[in-house]
């Protein structure tokens, strides 16, 4: 079993990034309350209602040099603690003592979140070119409240 904490809950009530910490949030089958995106076409939705993102691959980001914080590249919640090269689409985490969330697919970056890395290279966390540091959209399989300090616990696809 691998385990983690949640390090920060992030929420933008106009949408778009950066999202701003907050301690405590709901998360609900439609996404965290008092968030918004702003292009439902690509983010949202019951199969994208949480992005997930490590705190670790952050601060590796920073480490090369790229702008990066949490809540700039659009994540709701940063993540400590898990090994992200791991997670998979299809495995579940369990937050806190009633959240459960069910990795849906990858997150495909854009030139949003061009701010958060040097010279514009937002490609730098695209699954496809850097396995491992994407991203994650996550599905809400049980609602309820996170706090930042809340252990999360990753279960592989089938466990």
């Amino acid at each position: 079993m691998n385990q983690g904490h949640v390090v920060q809950i992030n929420v933008n009530p106009n949408g778009g990034v950066p999202k701003h910490p907050v301690a405590v949030a709901e998360i609900t089958y439609d996404g965290v309350r008092g968030d918004r995106q702003r292009d439902r076409e690509h983010h949202g939705g019951p199969r994208r209602a949480v992005c997930l993102y490590s705190i670790e691959r952050i601060m590796a980001l920073q480490a090369e040099g790229h702008p990066i914080a949490p809540g700039t590249i659009g994540e709701n919640l940063t993540i400590g603690g898990l090994d992200w090269d791991r997670l998979a689409i299809g495995d579940r985490l369990l937050i806190g003592p009633w959240v459960e969330l069910e990795i849906t697919e990858y997150t495909t970056p854009c030139n949003t979140i061009a701010g958060s890395f040097q010279r514009g290279w937002f490609s730098r966390i695209s699954q496809r070119l850097y396995p491992g540091w994407s991203r994650l959209y996550a599905r809400v399989i049980s609602e309820g409240e996170v706090k930042v300090g809340d252990r999360v616990i990753h279960l592989r696809a089938g466990q």
